[in-house]
């Protein structure tokens, strides 16, 4: 199907429009050789895929006969442009169901990683190494970023390698749920933040900031959290903001090709003479939306990127969270934000990642707020009444963020606990 106007990108959107809602997660992680604690190079990579596909049937993505990735079951495995290794889940019912396929993918990363010598990390940020010394991959469209993303953002080759971050995505039932869920969505995003803080170091040594990691995604090229998200955005005025957004690279006789600060509107009117004035299909609509490096975006589903890579005893604790907000908790949670200004909450966004539980919104502290989502989100959890083979409901998965929240004290500041101990 063309998209040759802002009526077709409406009605992709409404396209993601669901009955039954459902809950997919991305995780990212660094791999390390066990020796040097040196990233992996791709060579590596592909050995740990290659393991991968021969054991556990995963299906090879490949691109010129590199081995760029793996599909499985509607699960996928792809690289980062530093190697990052990154699991996109199958969407699934509910978190029980999400922590498991996470902590299957784990086992068999982990065996095949043992195999090559290697480790994997689930952090926010890279502790070891400078970003000369991260190698890359063959993938095409990495090699044009590389060169497009840093006119846009002076950190923005630090995000691309040097980064990992989890993503929940989640579906609306209607455009007005939509705009209710996203809105909600980007106003917690300083919360976000500041709760799963996972990145306090970078090159060995201890930076000024909880989240780096955050710090950096606010210094990219095509991020942070614009402010129209804050307010009530339905399908057509994310229609327009993609319109408008510059394209980060063209697909030309197979081969990427930097855009020249064409936009997405530009590529509609069959305005680029560099690919002949083609106009694009929707898997050209869908590569442009995943070009979008802001806190949360849309696609046929809602994803939500605030948060830091981390380990198992958190892993679970983010979607669970969200789940408990956006699918059973919704109107109790935007009584909460209702009277929060813009303008305090796009001060604390940016104030979060160094912050963390200190920064405030509306004179409160997150860690307050924290607490009172926490408690709508087991609300929500609860009413939910999703339970596993032992009768334990998904509350069972917010124990990392109940203890950050009594201990007032996030992950990053375990780390520089023990860092300084």
């Amino acid at each position: 199907m063309l998209i040759n106007s802002k009526e077709k990108i409406i009605d992709y959107f409404k396209s993601g429009i669901k009955k039954k809602l459902l809950i997919g997660v991305e995780n990212e992680k660094f791999l390390f050789s066990k020796k040097y604690n040196k990233r992996a190079n791709y060579s590596e990579v592909k050995k740990v895929l290659s393991i991968l596909k021969s054991k556990y049937n995963w299906k090879p993505v490949k691109e010129k006969n590199n081995l760029i990735g793996l599909n499985y079951l509607g699960k996928s495995i792809s690289l980062e442009p530093g190697n990052q290794i990154e699991l996109a889940g199958d969407k699934l019912k509910n978190i029980h169901q999400v922590c498991f396929e996470g902590n299957l993918f784990q086992k068999q990363l982990d065996d095949a990683c043992d195999q090559v010598g290697l480790s994997s990390m689930a952090i926010g940020y890279d502790p070891y190494t400078k970003l000369s010394k991260v190698p890359n991959n063959p993938k095409a469209r990495y090699k044009v970023m590389t060169k497009e993303m840093p006119k846009g953002g002076n950190l923005s080759l630090n995000m691309m390698y040097q980064t990992a971050g989890t993503q929940i995505n989640l579906d609306y039932i209607s455009e007005n749920d939509f705009i209710k869920k996203f809105k909600l969505i980007a106003s917690l995003t300083p919360i976000s933040i500041g709760i799963f803080a996972n990145s306090p170091v970078k090159e060995k040594k201890l930076t000024k900031y909880l989240s780096y990691r955050s710090k950096v995604w606010q210094s990219t090229s095509r991020g942070g959290l614009p402010k129209i998200f804050l307010e009530n955005l339905n399908f057509e005025k994310y229609a327009d903001f993609i319109i408008n957004m510059p394209l980060l690279f063209l697909n030309k006789a197979n081969k990427v090709v930097a855009a020249k600060g064409k936009t997405f509107n530009d590529y509609m009117l069959g305005n680029i003479k560099e690919i002949k004035k083609q106009k694009p299909k929707e898997k050209d609509l869908e590569v442009h939306l995943s070009t979008i490096f802001t806190e949360l975006r849309l696609k046929k589903y809602i994803e939500i990127r605030s948060l830091d890579a981390c380990e198992w005893d958190c892993h679970c604790a983010g979607p669970a969270f969200y789940t408990g907000l956006i699918y059973s908790n919704l109107e109790e949670s935007l009584d909460i934000i209702k009277n929060w200004k813009i303008d305090d909450i796009l001060n604390a966004y940016l104030e979060a990642p160094k912050k963390g539980l200190k920064t405030e919104i509306n004179k409160k502290s997150i860690r307050h707020w924290g607490k009172v989502f926490f408690k709508l989100s087991k609300k929500g959890l609860i009413y939910r009444n999703e339970v596993n083979k032992k009768k334990s409901n998904e509350t069972i998965f917010l124990k990392n963020i109940e203890f950050i929240l009594n201990e007032n004290q996030t992950k990053a500041e375990q780390i520089i606990k023990k860092l300084k101990n």
